[in-house]
């Protein structure tokens, strides 16, 4: 037991606690309660299933916060990136996957390490004794939440996170809709034509927010808030902050030109990225809903070139749960109550897939090297990884503690770099550069 590291959770940060550590030569069992206990969103018992977006966002490591964070998790070795990049879709100059595909070859690869075990059981309150990393995610089981909230004192935080729909492409009238990436992104034509574009004059994009309003939603239990995260939001609810939001939002036209009437400049635009290797599905992009099955179908097929849709999956709502960190959590993600429990992934507060991953594979790295006599620094906090960590275990406010994804402005700033619009990409480029370098050295002393 005492050279043993028990990790609770499959998700993106379980699995890659599970893999760092047993790289690192660790014994790991891995506890997870599905397909045994069911959730709500997971359709599944595999590790690291995408429940909501098939897509780990932009992969610029150069400019852009989340692809330093890629950058950093395939210089460590992380199973995650790995495997997405083995099971990548064109999608402009973001990382996609086909989620089934993805989802399978990351149970493969934990099943068959020889250091990894598993238990299919619910863990129902916080162990006591031996090493432990809590990576139970957004879906955090009510008698585990429940232990958290009387071991630590502290009341636990939730917000809402909704799913958005996936359609069958065969359904999709491309005589209406055209395939192109905003700005015709992508080095090859298979990434310039990665999205599926779907436009809508004003009429059609005023009648399409009357309707979303009007449409039924799911309704709260009693006692519960809708505290959403600003990254996640419904559009229902986007809508709602007013009629002009969407139109900036997921669905802004711009960067686009219609193929069937390159003349006419789309009102609003509606994209839908591949969410498979094969193609027959595509995932609506920034269609988070809560709105009621019957209303979804009746509401999205007033969208033009979705007349005729069939929905592979419905959109969904379901709540997240995560510790206010920055209070209970030190520097090596341990609960200062219970030095042997840390904590990894969603539960943290951190946001996304690839935030979730890169604290997984912090916490086994830390956990195996605890567990071997040792004991690993985070990473300098100018890294995206350590920017990260160091956000959630002191560096944000703990009375307005939010989920954040990982952004450049997390980051210590450059002493030597233009302000404003026209400098922020040579701005952004001496970041990551920087990240690069430290995240480096941080490697190479590990050995």
């Amino acid at each position: 037991m005492s050279d043993t590291l028990h990790i609770i959770g499959g998700g993106m940060a379980g699995s890659e606690a599970a893999w760092q550590a047993a790289q690192a030569g660790v014994p790991v069992v891995l506890h997870e309660m599905r397909p045994k206990v069911a959730t709500f969103a997971h359709q599944s018992g595999d590790f690291a299933e995408m429940v909501c977006s098939n897509s780990f966002r932009s992969d610029d490591d150069e400019r852009n916060a989340v692809g330093l964070l890629h950058w950093e998790m395939r210089a460590a070795g992380g199973l995650i990136m790995g495997t997405a990049d083995r099971h990548s879709l064109p999608a402009g100059g973001a990382l996609a996957v086909d989620r089934e595909a993805f989802s399978q070859a990351v149970t493969a690869a934990l099943r068959s390490h020889p250091l990894i075990s598993f238990a299919d059981e619910e863990i129902t309150e916080l162990p006591t004794s031996g090493h432990w990393i809590i990576a139970t995610g957004p879906l955090t089981s009510g008698a585990l939440a429940d232990s958290i909230r009387t071991t630590t004192g502290a009341e636990s935080l939730a917000f809402f996170d909704a799913i958005a729909p996936i359609v069958y492409a065969e359904t999709i009238d491309m005589d209406i809709a055209w395939r192109q990436s905003r700005y015709d992104k992508g080095e090859t034509e298979e990434e310039r034509t990665a999205y599926i574009n779907c436009p809508m004059t004003k009429a059609e994009y005023e009648a399409f927010i009357d309707a979303l309003l009007a449409a039924e939603k799911t309704e709260f239990h009693a006692g519960e808030t809708a505290g959403y995260f600003d990254g996640c939001l419904p559009i229902e609810v986007m809508a709602e902050r007013g009629r002009e939001t969407l139109r900036h939002g997921p669905m802004k036209p711009v960067g686009l030109t219609n193929a069937h009437k390159p003349e006419e400049k789309a009102y609003a635009v509606v994209q839908l990225r591949r969410d498979n290797a094969l193609g027959t599905l595509y995932n609506i992009v920034g269609f988070q809903t809560k709105m009621k099955y019957g209303a979804q179908t009746s509401v999205f097929k007033m969208i033009p070139g979705l007349q005729n849709a069939s929905f592979a999956r419905l959109g969904g709502i379901h709540r997240n749960t995560f510790i206010n960190s920055p209070t209970l959590l030190d520097d090596q993600m341990r609960l200062k109550l219970r030095p042997n429990l840390r904590f990894a992934g969603q539960i943290t507060g951190v946001e996304g897939y690839v935030e979730s991953a890169a604290m997984g594979l912090l916490a086994g790295r830390m956990a195996a090297a605890e567990i071997k006599g040792g004991c690993l620094p985070p990473p300098a906090p100018e890294t995206a990884m350590g920017s990260l960590v160091n956000h959630i275990t002191g560096g944000a406010e703990a009375k307005s503690f939010q989920p954040m994804n990982v952004n450049f402005g997390l980051f210590p700033p450059l002493e030597e770099a233009r302000g404003g619009r026209k400098g922020r990409k040579d701005r952004y480029k001496g970041y990551t550069d920087r990240a690069k370098e430290l995240f480096t050295h941080w490697l190479a002393a590990q050995g």
